[in-house]
């Protein structure tokens, strides 16, 4: 039976990549999409999730719009030097015709995981904010969730949006630190793999050379990603961060994890942070009471992008 998933996204060039990933995978059942502010504001990550659904055939899928700030502070503005003004690339776009559901993401959260108990996996490829605010709506749903797969973080790597941050954590760590204190099943997938994970021109080549329409939308919009990775970072090809999480999904074999604890430094020039606990404290620990996340930490890169390119043709 297909894996009930629900993504929650902020569209975003990588997003579309996963969402498309997603759609072409048997093995889920993707139950809805929930917007969030990151690679665009909410309200235009809400037009690109209708609009990804429209591409894809898949219409009938729900879509809810999430959070427009982090929990405590003011969003401090898109990524649009990655993904582009709106998003996707600033590809000229029409409006999507379908529209979101009239229901908040957090209400969307809770009412599937309690339509389906022990059956819902959230895959976060963003900010943690519409994760907290659904717990903060009902603290039960940790009785329910079949696990969370989330994109963010970095164990024992650094940071890409400041030298001690990942970017979906910073902005909203007291959300992620909220998160990562769930007592439910819950996988990181952050940095230390996503950036292993490697895409040549070659490959971008052959991603965008598919004849359907998923391909034809990422040839408009992966140029924009390309070129902030040649342009700001010296690399001619990109790194797959969000994707990764579906390929996590599918063959968790081709990951190797360890187990830990994890806290978010919400403060000073480590925020965002998310801090395994390795070793013993000599005094009494803020990480004492949680439950060990499961942290990716090496990853068959190679048979991770076969993978891919094999789902998105």
């Amino acid at each position: 039976m297909a894996r009930k998933l629900l993504i929650d996204t902020d569209p975003g060039i990588d997003d579309a990549m996963a969402i498309f990933y997603a759609l072409n995978s048997p093995e889920f059942e993707v139950i809805g999409l929930t917007s969030i502010f990151g690679n665009a504001y909410t309200e235009i990550c809400t037009q690109n999730a209708l609009r990804l659904l429209e591409i894809a055939d898949r219409t009938e899928i729900p879509v809810a719009a999430g959070a427009d700030r982090p929990l405590t502070v003011e969003f401090k503005g898109p990524a649009d030097f990655v993904h582009g003004a709106n998003g996707q690339g600033n590809a000229n776009l029409p409006a999507p015709k379908i529209q979101p559901i009239n229901q908040s993401a957090a209400e969307f959260i809770v009412d599937q995981i309690k339509q389906h108990p022990g059956e819902v996996t959230l895959a976060p490829l963003g900010p943690l904010t519409n994760i907290a605010l659904a717990l903060l709506l009902d603290p039960t749903i940790v009785d329910d969730i079949h696990e969370i797969v989330l994109m963010g973080g970095n164990a024992f790597v650094p940071g890409n949006a400041s030298p001690a941050a990942e970017a979906n954590i910073l902005n909203d760590p007291e959300a992620a630190d909220i998160v990562f204190g769930m007592q439910c099943p819950i996988t990181m997938v952050g940095l230390d793999v996503t950036e292993k994970v490697y895409m040549s021109p070659e490959v971008l080549d052959h991603i965008t050379s598919f004849d359907n329409p998923e391909s034809q939308h990422l040839a408009k919009i992966l140029p924009f990603y390309h070129d902030f990775f040649t342009g700001r970072r010296g690399e001619p090809g990109i790194h797959v961060h969000d994707s990764t999480v579906i390929s996590y999904l599918l063959d968790p074999a081709l990951f190797t994890t360890v187990k830990h604890p994890i806290r978010v430094a919400t403060s000073g020039i480590s925020r965002g942070k998310t801090w395994p606990a390795v070793g013993l404290a000599d005094v009494e620990s803020p990480w004492s009471g949680r439950r060990d996340i499961n942290i990716c930490v090496d990853v068959n890169a190679a048979k991770v992008i076969e993978m891919e390119l094999d789902r998105l043709k």
